[in-house]
């Protein structure tokens, strides 16, 4: 079949790389598309957010199944649109993917339904919740309730801080997104993801990951869309991944069913490992952003299969097996991000990096110009690598990190820090 994949991070290029050796894919394309991207589809420049230019395209192009990758065109009812135009969609109608939309409607399902996770307050003035964290004190999280590209999210480890946080939501520094605030508890743990498919009745556990959100060494400094991440996550033993998907993930597909707003699709919970056992952080209706780039590397058997899956109701039917290495990625950004950063720098030396199984690098901010590979976004590359062990894993990514001639650009050199100290521990 004609699949169609929208977006153009390393989340999609982790996407296209896998779609395109699904042997149920005949010609994949890509809207828009990276550097990357192109050498496993026909990227074409098609305006994702006019849903009538994407349904012309998929009738013009014979598209057999539809891929949404990033949370925007899900939240803003993408897949509606296709489903009500006869074509097949991989991601949640809009009113399932509130789940990452809304946190406050994720908050409240949580209370219905019965789910562990943080106390929180929900506010649409500034005054009512700068008083809410007065009264609960420090740490504690404030979070602007929409879409905010990873970035707005505040742990505040003082009441100053907090404030602060709240006053930057309501003067518009994330725009739409921080007209409303949700203040949370801190939670103490571990934080990882869990990834489960979903076809909106059966819910089926993929894979483990941890990811590094801020941006220096040390998990310090401003918070990111994700530094680096590794798969599986240590701290999701068996036991705690069967309590999440019992106590968390399961009942969260049900009460939604049971509401008649369904969610097929990919359901990513943040979780974090408490004295407690796991309790959500929030929840993301899509693959994240490296994680996936991560999890295709482990992945043995066919995506496209599965989404097809999600989008026909019949999960139950198929399941999903994983490579035992652990598969590391680590994010190389231009100079500045998460602030102001420079675009169309040259990127040398990518293609000397070819050839290895163990070994792949992930397009997410490229764009190709005459034959040369150019930066085009804050997070730029994603180098990810195999291996029998963490160690292993980020050691490979980091020696092809030293062949790549990019003065630009920056990592962090601590990706996998807490698994490797597990590592070592275990001896």
């Amino acid at each position: 079949m004609n699949i169609l994949l929208i977006g153009s991070g390393g989340r999609e290029h982790a996407l296209a790389w896998a779609i395109a050796n699904s042997p149920l894919t005949d010609t994949l394309y890509a809207a828009p598309g990276n550097a990357g991207i192109a050498a496993e589809a026909t990227c074409v420049a098609l305006d994702t957010s006019d849903s009538s230019a994407v349904i012309t395209f998929c009738r013009d192009h014979d598209i057999g199944l539809v891929v949404v990758g990033p949370e925007g065109p899900l939240v803003a009812g993408l897949v509606d649109d296709l489903a009500g135009a006869g074509i097949k969609a991989f991601g949640p109608k809009k009113a399932a993917a509130a789940l990452e939309g809304s946190k406050g409607f994720t908050k409240d399902l949580c209370a219905r339904a019965g789910i562990p996770t943080a106390g929180y307050g929900r506010f649409t003035d500034a005054e009512t919740a700068r008083a809410y964290v007065r009264e609960q004190g420090a740490p504690i999280v404030v979070k602007a309730d929409g879409l905010a590209a990873g970035k707005g999210v505040v742990v505040a480890m003082t009441e100053d801080d907090a404030l602060a946080a709240i006053d930057a939501c309501f003067d518009g520094e994330f725009g739409a997104a921080g007209a409303e605030v949700v203040v949370e508890e801190f939670l103490e743990g571990e934080e990882a993801s869990l990834f489960v498919l979903s076809d909106g009745r059966n819910a089926l556990m993929l894979a483990t990951a941890q990811d590094h959100k801020r941006v220096g060494e040390g998990d310090t400094g401003p918070n990111t869309g994700g530094m680096g991440a590794y798969s599986p996550a240590p701290v999701m033993t068996e036991e705690m991944t069967a309590r999440a998907m019992r106590e968390i993930v399961e009942p969260t597909v049900a009460r939604l069913a049971a509401e008649g707003t369904p969610f097929a699709g990919v359901l990513y919970a943040g979780l974090m490992i408490t004295d407690k056992g796991p309790q959500l952080i929030e929840y993301n209706a899509r693959f994240g952003d490296p994680e996936c780039q991560v999890m295709m590397m482990r992945l043995k058997d066919d995506i496209v299969t599965l989404m097809l899956a999600c989008v026909d109701g019949t999960l139950d039917r198929v399941g999903a097996r994983w490579r035992d290495e652990v598969a590391l990625t680590v994010v190389l950004a231009a100079k500045g991000y998460p602030g102001i950063y420079e675009k169309g720098s040259e990127i040398c030396g990518l293609a000397e990096l070819g050839g290895d199984p163990a070994l792949k690098v992930f397009h997410a901010g490229t764009r190709a110009e005459d034959g040369a590979v150019l930066a085009n976004g804050g997070r730029v590359l994603n180098v990810t690598a195999l291996g029998a062990t963490v160690a292993e894993a980020r050691a490979r990514a980091y020696a092809a990190i030293e062949r790549i001639d990019w003065p630009e650009g920056f990592c962090r050199r601590d990706i996998g820090w807490r698994a490797v100290a597990r590592e070592e521990t275990r001896g």
